[in-house]
């Protein structure tokens, strides 16, 4: 199956993106896909904002990228666009970083006023990345994300429908099953 890259582009150590993101990594991983989560607010401060495209932490971050098939990418929406610190990480990637990959934009926010951010202020940039298929991505509200045990999540179930959908279509265009295997363990 396919090499996965979970991008969480939130700050917060205690985020719903992130929370959401780990839920739909086990999603992938029940596909039969190899899923690498990976949270950007790991990266040292000093080499996002200092722009040192040489620093070990961004050259690894990279080589995940270009290692590779698919790509989800999480973010919390800010002033109606996605994180500062996921653009940061973004600006530091090669031009073509996404070239050939399919990728999976989703959000999280507090209103349905920032529903559009995907549209039009991710899907653009990962765009302009050279990104092969960008599936339909989806924003879920804060209120539809509850902290689960060991840092998962509980989803509301109608948000968890369409996440499923989103999700599934993703796996589907990496040439995945849709079906989910039952948890082991």
């Amino acid at each position: 199956m396919a090499v996965i890259l979970s991008v969480s582009g939130s700050p917060s150590p205690t985020s719903r993106t992130t929370r959401l993101l780990r839920h739909l990594d086990d999603r992938l991983r029940r596909q039969g896909h190899d899923v690498t989560p990976f949270e950007v607010r790991t990266l040292p401060a000093d080499a996002l904002l200092g722009a040192d495209f040489g620093h070990p932490a961004i050259v690894a971050a990279t080589a995940l990228f270009a290692q590779a098939d698919g790509v989800v990418i999480g973010t919390p929406v800010y002033k109606a666009a996605y994180s500062g610190l996921l653009k940061s990480l973004l600006d530091l990637l090669p031009q073509y970083a996404l070239a050939g990959k399919t990728v999976l934009p989703l959000a999280t926010g507090g209103s349905t006023a920032h529903v559009l951010a995907i549209d039009y202020a991710l899907r653009p940039v990962l765009s302009s990345m050279g990104a092969g298929h960008i599936v339909p991505g989806w924003f879920t509200l804060d209120q539809d994300i509850t902290a689960g045990g060991e840092g998962g999540a509980v989803v509301a179930p109608a948000a968890a429908e369409a996440l499923a959908q989103v999700t599934d279509q993703f796996s589907a265009a990496l040439g995945g099953r849709t079906t989910v295997l039952a948890p082991t363990g």
